[in-house]
């Protein structure tokens, strides 16, 4: 595999977004690395039935999703002592200053605006995870 070394595991990382077509985009950059197990959810609820399933390496969140905020779950995944740590980038097409504080007081690692950019995607993931970063990258 391109970029990953046999030996290191893939890391886990936890894709939740309502939208199908940006859910399926996310997965195909973060798989195209080479180094990543990417779950999906669509909603809240996913988000939360996975959590308590699997403890994610990252957590990719959407903060506006259809059976809850984003901003709860993210408040979840700080209260919760299995997962107190996991790293969290918020992801939002509201780029207020507000949302942005917001997002951090629930607990988020990093806030991205959308329409994201693979590039800036990719830099903050590696910028999250212990082991992904520029030294491992695929050319």
């Amino acid at each position: 595999m391109p970029g990953k070394s046999p030996s290191q595991p893939k890391q886990t990382v936890l894709v939740v977004e309502d939208d199908p077509i940006l859910r399926s985009q996310l997965q195909e950059w973060l798989e195209e690395e080479g180094r990543f197990n990417v779950i999906l959810a669509p909603s809240a609820r996913g988000a939360l039935d996975q959590l308590a399933a699997t403890r994610p390496d990252l957590v990719v969140l959407d903060l506006v999703l259809p059976d809850r905020s984003g901003y709860e779950v993210c408040e979840h995944i700080r209260k919760e002592p299995r997962t107190r740590e996991v790293p969290v980038l918020a992801v939002s097409a509201r780029q207020t200053p507000s949302h942005r504080a917001q997002a951090e007081e629930a607990g988020a690692s990093l806030y991205m605006a959308k329409p994201l950019a693979k590039r800036e995607l990719l830099k903050n993931v590696r910028a999250l995870l212990p082991g992904a970063g520029e030294e491992g990258r695929k050319p």
